[in-house]
């Protein structure tokens, strides 16, 4: 069983996994840590079920398991799941999803 699988995030929350940050550059040259850039790109691993309006109805999440986001360069709860981590973001949190 993934880790991701034993973590259900609670109301808004969306748990990512960050890509990895590129080492090398299309030219070839490799890249040391301090000059990577920090990845904004991630994958959506697990959703919460959504918030609770003033009317009392659920509004989900707007982002789905699998799909790729946008998010911001800071903010984020690091959750660390069998020694690999990933991200907590309120659904707000997230700027953007990439669209196939």
């Amino acid at each position: 069983m993934q880790a991701f699988r034993k973590f259900l995030p609670l109301f808004d929350r969306v748990l990512v996994e960050r890509l990895t940050a590129e080492t090398v550059t299309k030219g070839g040259i490799m890249l040391p840590e301090k000059s990577q850039g920090k990845v904004l790109q991630a994958t959506v691993v697990a959703v919460g079920p959504g918030s609770v309006n003033q009317k009392g109805n659920v509004q989900p999440v707007s982002v789905k398991v699998g799909e790729k986001v946008l998010l911001p360069e800071y903010g984020g709860t690091k959750v660390n799941l069998d020694d690999k981590d990933y991200f907590l973001f309120r659904d707000g949190d997230i700027l953007g999803k990439y669209v196939d």
